[in-house]
């Protein structure tokens, strides 16, 4: 149906007749209920009986099951949630209101599709093939995103920064599956997992080229996520684009990828080498060997065990060579991103910025929920992702409808007869050029004088302002800091309950404290909500909050106002009841993550 779609607007767009009487709203209306309508036909797989443990199709290149369908689902009605959040201009002409967006809204729907085709395929692969080809149709479509604004000299920055750095990641990946087909000669994944099973010393040769290639493919997608240490391109990248775009480059991706390292960590079964390990072995010495390590932490297990079985039991350890290799990349990629997430946080003055460093601290809790890998785990794995999802797309939201209320409540008059601002700021010539030619309409304008909230220090005093907002807005932010009834304290214990009982417990110890690092940032935001706004004089105030160029046009009987729409304000409401109420009925999540938990292990 999504591609059914995408040919059927760009054929919309291409013919003149139909580009001139469809309205750019129209376009990503029609876009967000395709992805609705979609997540609801995709429910539909969830109740065949035979999907057990998964369906191959198109000769295996993808493959079909609970988890991907629920996934897939999920990811759909999001993306339909995140169409809402593009501004729309109230043009009121005669007295008649009329609806309408920016020149990049028709775009952004059609990318948006394209980018989103990739993630659902993406979610699915079953071969390095299609994983290949699935990633790059995502990421294509997130580089154009990245780029949408041309007029933006930070967004075209940011575009071609993301642009460079994803092709390496993408490189890397195509690198490790060319090691992987060069040792193993298939690139069927249900192949490669029966090369992994096989128990032979003659095999070490063959699994250490499996290994490399394997932990090459994790690289890449540990960068495309931003990972710690493969994250500096994601603070540049969030922080120049338009936040409608952010809105999306923080959320969507993240989805499909971690559904797919979790397809492949649980098919390969990683886990330390200690806990993978039979302990019954006729040697008595050894058993009481093994038995007098067992506090040793799993680092240091995993060198002893290494050490001993290279003597003794070669064909244990190469079993294990893969599992252990990735486990140990999990490891310190989780340690990386909590520490540097929290930490780097801190010193962050712009929002989005802080707020991709809140997300690679939230990227460390997944991972160590996917490294440990038992049923309890995966299920606070998924868990974690759907709260982190809903907490995000909420709180991007928010600071939308926040952006739209603070520009219009600064805008000033246009006096187009002396083509200049009240402020004496004039229009750019091309605008104005335009405006007499008749080629600019007032969107344009608005597009152009629309500004994001950018610095924190713009926050300052909006609670007595816009009082409904602000506090939606604090609830997501506790939320996220972790702060109990709330839904992120929830994903966070789950967590740390199943690290503690898997004996992580000097990881936990330091989730905990980066978890109390990462929530005074949280709270400073909330402290600048219900600050007022210190003794500046005008000049200093306006070049603080960034509000020298965000004006209203008004010409004669025309006027333009960027309007927070009733949709929009309903999935804002809906979302922080989500987060706020979850406590009194938690079962129809949990019981949906523990059911898909346990379908991986025992189907």
């Amino acid at each position: 149906m999504i591609f059914i779609s995408i040919l059927t607007l760009i054929v919309a767009k291409a013919l003149p007749v139909l580009n001139t009487n469809i309205s750019s709203v129209h376009f990503y209306r029609i876009t967000s209920i395709v992805f609705i309508i979609t997540g609801f036909i995709t429910i539909n797989s969830l109740y065949l009986e035979t999907i057990g443990t998964g369906i191959g199709i198109y000769s295996g290149l993808f493959h079909v099951t609970q988890i991907t369908q629920f996934m897939e689902t999920f990811f759909y009605l999001i993306v339909g949630l995140v169409l809402i959040g593009w501004p729309q201009i109230i043009t009121k002409v005669n007295k008649v209101k009329y609806y309408l967006t920016d020149k990049y809204s028709t775009d952004y729907s059609l990318i948006i599709l394209f980018s989103s085709l990739g993630s659902s395929l993406l979610i699915g692969s079953y071969d390095l093939i299609s994983l290949y080809l699935s990633i790059e149709l995502q990421s294509f479509g997130l580089y154009v995103l990245a780029t949408l604004y041309r007029n933006s000299e930070s967004s075209t920055k940011s575009g071609l920064k993301y642009f460079l750095l994803g092709s390496l990641s993408s490189a890397i990946i195509l690198l490790g599956s060319g090691i992987v087909y060069s040792y193993t000669g298939t690139t069927n994944f249900e192949s490669i997992y029966l090369l992994n099973s096989i128990n032979d010393l003659n095999t070490e040769y063959f699994l250490q080229g499996l290994t490399l290639g394997l932990i090459l493919i994790f690289i890449g997608f540990l960068f495309k996520i931003a990972a710690a240490p493969l994250h500096n391109w994601s603070p540049d990248v969030y922080d120049g684009t338009p936040t409608i775009v952010t809105m999306y480059l923080t959320i969507l991706p993240k989805i499909a990828i971690f559904t797919f390292l979790l397809e492949i960590s649980t098919q390969l079964g990683i886990k330390p080498i200690l806990n993978s390990i039979p302990l019954n072995f006729s040697n008595n010495s050894f058993n009481e060997i093994t038995n007098g390590i067992e506090g040793v932490s799993h680092l240091l297990n995993i060198n002893i065990f290494r050490d001993i079985n290279l003597i003794s039991y070669g064909e244990t350890y190469n079993s294990f060579l893969v599992e252990s290799s990735i486990y140990k990349l999990l490891l310190i990629t989780s340690i990386c991103s909590l520490l540097i997430g929290s930490v780097l946080g801190l010193a962050q003055i712009k929002i989005k910025r802080l707020l991709a460093y809140s997300t690679i601290s939230h990227i460390g809790f997944i991972l160590l929920a996917l490294l440990i890998n038992t049923e309890q785990s995966i299920d606070s794995f998924l868990f974690y992702i759907l709260q982190y999802t809903i907490t995000n797309l909420n709180l991007f939201l928010i600071i939308l409808a926040l952006t739209y209320t603070h520009n219009i409540n600064s805008y000033q008059e246009l006096n187009l007869k002396n083509k200049s601002l009240l402020i004496n700021k004039p229009l750019p010539l091309f605008l104005i050029q335009g405006l007499e030619k008749g080629k600019s309409s007032f969107a344009e304008i608005i597009s152009y004088k629309y500004k994001d909230l950018n610095y924190i220090l713009q926050l300052r005093n909006l609670f007595f302002t816009n009082p409904l907002l602000s506090l939606c807005l604090c609830i997501c932010l506790f939320s996220m800091a972790g702060i109990p009834p709330l839904i992120g304290f929830f994903s966070k214990q789950f967590v740390l309950y199943a690290a503690l009982q898997n004996g992580f417990y000097l990881t936990s110890i330091l989730a905990i404290i980066v978890s109390v690092i990462s929530a005074s940032y949280y709270l400073k935001i909330v402290k600048l909500l219900i600050s007022e706004n210190e003794t500046n004089t005008e000049s200093e105030s306006t070049e603080l909050l960034g509000l020298e160029n965000s004006e209203s046009f008004p010409m004669e009987e025309n006027k333009e106002v960027i309007a927070l729409t009733n949709i929009h304000s309903f999935i804002i409401s809906t979302l922080t009841l989500i987060l706020l109420l979850f406590f009194i009925k938690p079962s129809l999540i949990l019981n949906s993550t523990q059911l898909l938990s346990l379908s991986l292990f025992y189907t």
